[in-house]
């Protein structure tokens, strides 16, 4: 799976927002292994940062 870089290029937002989001995802896909993970081999910074921008998933910030 290739890093979604178009969209990482054109994004205008809190980039830290979107660090953080991803490190947290990319950890949980890690850590739950599902066949998703398996079936990209395991590369799941790069299905984090895609479930994110195509809306997969969503994250809020927490007080």
């Amino acid at each position: 799976m290739i890093m979604p870089l178009e969209q990482l290029i054109e994004y205008d937002k809190n980039a830290y927002e979107l660090t953080v989001a991803i490190t947290h995802r990319a950890y949980q896909l890690a850590v739950i292994r599902g066949p998703e993970v398996d079936k990209i081999s395991g590369k799941v910074v790069s299905l984090a940062t895609r479930q994110l921008f195509t809306k997969q998933i969503e994250y809020k910030l927490l007080p």
